[in-house]
């Protein structure tokens, strides 16, 4: 982590917050650079034992005259209103970045002042094992070293990609926010076919985890497209041909993602 250079504040530290520290440290983020706020006993009992960082039960345990260079808010969204103004005066020494889905830069800047740098991330739950994707924007205030140092903290978990109107938020929230959970119930869908169709349980959800899991390391690897990826699996009259005539019809999975995510897309517009 060569571009942190000064204390880290890290709070909330559940699962999220807990994959980007583990990321941080195992990238070499000093622990004496980083401080960690967490209500739960056991989440700051682990993170002082696995990561050897400073932990605290309530920001008012932090040590004197701390100035932190980022503030990352890793709590959920419904918890911001009590969470925020307890940081109101550290807010001013650098950055605020924050992970919670759903919440604006609007309502930071409301919190702490629109002279202040806002960073808003959304990440997804493969950052728990280094595979996840980020999409980041930022508000006029935050400098290019700041947007830098957000791009870091956050590449320590998986793939940053940057936009510049905070709008598609919300159909990034619903695309790779939520996407992981499409790819896990369609895990669910073709292990549940395979076994209607005589498939052992046994067989069938191994083989369909392991189908999908396989054929998303293909595609991030491939230089191929995924289309060409897909044709290449496709020959004529056999048998993935006859499957994807179903899936490809026009009432197949196209449409129905398509609903899906505008669904999740307007819920994420009603939430902000």
């Amino acid at each position: 982590m060569a571009g942190l250079a000064g204390p880290l504040l890290l709070v909330g530290c559940g699962k999220m917050g807990g994959a980007l520290l583990a990321g941080w440290t195992a990238k070499g983020l000093p622990p004496a650079d980083t401080y960690v706020v967490e209500p739960e006993a056991g989440l700051r009992t682990q993170a002082r034992d696995r990561h050897g960082v400073a932990a605290f039960a309530e920001p008012r345990e932090l040590p004197t005259g701390l100035r932190p260079r980022a503030i990352v808010f890793a709590v959920k969204p419904q918890a911001m209103a009590a969470v925020l103004p307890a940081y109101e005066q550290l807010a001013g020494s650098g950055v605020v970045l924050s992970i919670a889905a759903g919440t604006a830069i609007a309502r930071f800047e409301a919190a702490f002042g629109a002279d202040t740098p806002i960073v808003r991330a959304m990440p997804n739950t493969p950052a728990a094992i280094g595979q996840g994707v980020t999409a980041l924007v930022a508000n006029a205030r935050a400098s290019a070293a700041q947007r830098e140092l957000c791009s870091e903290l956050m590449a320590a978990v998986g793939q940053v990609l940057w936009i510049d109107d905070e709008e598609h938020m919300h159909a990034i929230t619903a695309l790779s926010g939520s996407g992981p959970a499409y790819v896990f119930y369609l895990i669910e869908v073709m292990a549940r076919a395979a076994v209607r169709s005589g498939l052992p349980e046994a067989l069938a959800w191994p083989m369909a985890r392991a189908t999908v899991a396989g054929s998303a390391a293909l595609a991030a690897s491939s230089e191929e497209t995924v289309e060409t990826l897909r044709q290449q699996v496709t020959s004529p009259h056999g048998t993935t041909q006859a499957a994807l005539e179903v899936l490809m019809a026009e009432d197949g999975m196209q449409p129905l993602f398509e609903r899906a995510v505008a669904a999740a897309t307007g819920r994420s517009r009603e939430l902000a």
